[in-house]
């Protein structure tokens, strides 16, 4: 924080470059097919940066802006898989009817001038 609790130039870079890439990233899902049902859910766990829905299957995504796809991966380390995991499960625990939803956790890795690149099930590509 700078002085009058503005945040740092660097520090607002990153949360814009975060944004912008959430942003396309609920646009490439949609564009697969998915309804975007939350986005930046906070819960006393964490924050899950996407929540999508297609059919009975909701996807629990972490968006990672990165200049590779092995960055963006490297970047959700064991910490932050058991933060996505407890507010996904948080998340889906109060949801009615939430027996019949399939649940998956996914990286979305926002990269210079490609497309996203969608890895589904982060715990099983790691």
């Amino acid at each position: 924080m700078t002085k009058g609790g503005a945040p740092a130039p660097k520090r607002l870079r990153a949360y814009r470059r975060g944004g912008r890439a959430e942003t396309l990233a609920c646009i490439f899902l949609m564009f697969k097919g998915f309804r975007i049902v939350a986005r930046n859910w906070k819960t006393p766990l964490g924050e899950v940066d996407i929540i999508a829905r297609r059919g009975s299957l909701i996807v629990i995504a972490e968006v990672k802006a990165r200049d590779t796809l092995e960055a963006a991966m490297e970047a959700v380390g064991p910490h932050a898989l058991r933060r996505i995991e407890a507010a996904g499960d948080l998340w889906l625990a109060r949801q009615s009817g939430s027996a019949q939803f399939s649940i998956r956790y996914d990286l979305i890795a926002v990269l210079p001038r490609k497309l996203p690149k969608h890895v589904k099930n982060i715990w099983q590509n790691r």
